[in-house]
């Protein structure tokens, strides 16, 4: 009886979270701004596309920022929020400390551009902003073109704390990962087309180094990863390196966000643990295969992902605000 109890309250807990995200999702369109912000997206993109002419760093950077975002209390833009002095918001958590400022400079950009339109002016949501620069983004570097879903409002709330134990880390393994992205409701083919941005990511040093000096006290070089190019990373990695070092990603194609990223991945060249897995383990090899073989497999799934990412935990409505500043609470 006890047990029973216990599996009824969970499926009344599981379809109050779906009914909450549909009723969300039902309220965010691609022609939100119609009447308020016609020229939204030709601001958005002429702003991104000239923040990334000066610097690449732009789109991988955008990109995680619209990731690490949306996995801490919804996509709400409360990454954006500027720390003071006590140090408690979500960007002051070490999982976000590295988080490039070209992501936020990006969106700071395109809020300008937005602002400097008297139709625009405090119109879009710094929540919506970030979307949509990350759909543009993700078209400058080959990847696919998409609709972006808006009417998101921006959260009021940043706490160090939300952000623990809400965003994989590069040790993680297959049900980790699993799990920690179907309790956003993303399957696990949605996470492996997610990880796909690593194409154009770049990671520091420590956060492989393990995997190439210190993996396990049998074996020194995760015995997963290619011989050859472990020793390539030592190269770019010594014992000592300078923690600001940073080294790409994907060594073949770093600013193209394409399908070889899982090519890689077939070599033993995933850089992350959390990367290499999904070729490893046999229950998400099979996806692997198939976007390592198809660009098109890859981009169509990576766009259904992307879209279903940019309803987590969205405000809608009068749940939120839109911010004059995007670092900041109205």
């Amino acid at each position: 009886m006890v047990n029973q109890s216990i599996i009824i309250s969970s499926l009344s807990s599981l379809l109050l979270f779906s009914l909450l995200l549909t009723t969300a999702c039902a309220q965010l369109r691609q022609d939100f701004y119609k009447n308020t912000c016609p020229n939204v997206e030709s601001l958005v993109t002429s702003a991104v596309t000239k923040k990334f002419q000066q610097t690449f760093v732009t789109a991988p950077a955008t990109l995680r920022l619209f990731f690490h975002d949306c996995f801490v209390r919804g996509c709400d833009a409360s990454v954006l929020l500027a720390s003071g002095p006590s140090g408690t918001m979500e960007k002051d958590h070490p999982d976000d400390i590295s988080l490039a400022g070209d992501g936020f400079d990006t969106v700071i950009k395109a809020k300008a551009a937005l602002d400097a339109d008297p139709n625009c002016k405090n119109k879009v949501s710094c929540a919506d902003i970030l979307a949509l620069a990350t759909r543009d983004v993700v078209a400058l570097t080959g990847g696919p073109s998409y609709k972006v879903e808006l009417g998101r409002r921006d959260g009021r709330i940043s706490t160090i704390a939300s952000v623990q134990r809400r965003l994989p880390h590069p040790d993680f393994g297959l049900d980790q990962l699993n799990s920690m992205f179907a309790s956003n409701g993303l399957s696990q083919t949605d996470m492996i087309a997610l990880s796909g941005a690593h194409s154009i990511g770049f990671s520091h040093c420590g956060k492989f180094s393990k995997r190439i000096y210190n993996f396990s006290p049998k074996t020194r070089i995760d015995p997963s990863l290619n011989p050859n190019y472990a020793l390539q990373l030592r190269q770019m990695c010594p014992l000592k390196v300078d923690p600001r070092i940073a080294i790409n990603m994907d060594p073949n194609t770093p600013q193209i966000l394409d399908n070889v990223y899982y090519q890689n991945l077939q070599q033993g060249k995933g850089l992350f643990g959390s990367d290499q897995i999904l070729h490893e383990d046999q229950r998400s090899k099979p996806t692997v295969d198939l976007f390592a073989s198809s660009n098109s497999a890859f981009q169509q799934a990576f766009v259904t992902a992307i879209t279903k990412l940019g309803r987590v935990g969205v405000l809608t409505g009068n749940q939120g605000e839109i911010r004059r500043d995007c670092a900041a609470v109205n």
